[in-house]
């Protein structure tokens, strides 16, 4: 059974991208377009093994999407992983404060995404 992925930017065209190089390793993959589309998407999904998140989004950004993810019983232990523009070292102790496994900084390049996708999800 292939593992669930969910990307999270409110991007349409990187969430595309993303995803290709997601499911070219065999991975399913779900889709929202910022935070609170996330969480419902979390809720929905039987069973999700890791999420790719945006910082800067609309309703909801990439760190308080995190730390709501990390509050919530059922999904407190899903990696996250954050890809963003942002690469400033306070960012990225935020994203860690709230409980980001990685940080990925934009443009990114597919195998480093996937090697960071393979650390936090075991085969």
């Amino acid at each position: 059974m292939a593992k669930t992925i969910l990307i999270v930017d409110d991007s349409s065209s990187l969430r595309t991208v993303v995803k290709m190089s997601l499911t070219r390793a065999g991975f399913d993959v779900l889709e929202a377009s910022d935070g609170r589309d996330a969480l419902a998407r979390l809720d929905q999904a039987s069973k999700v093994h890791l999420v790719v998140s945006d910082v800067n989004m609309p309703n909801m950004d990439g760190i308080s999407f995190v730390k709501a993810v990390k509050a919530h019983p059922k999904h407190r232990f899903v990696p996250v992983i954050m890809l963003t523009t942002e690469g400033q070292d306070a960012k990225k102790e935020q994203g860690r404060a709230a409980g980001a496994k990685a940080w990925l900084v934009k443009p990114f390049n597919p195998p480093q995404l996937l090697d960071a996708v393979s650390r936090l999800v075991p085969a």
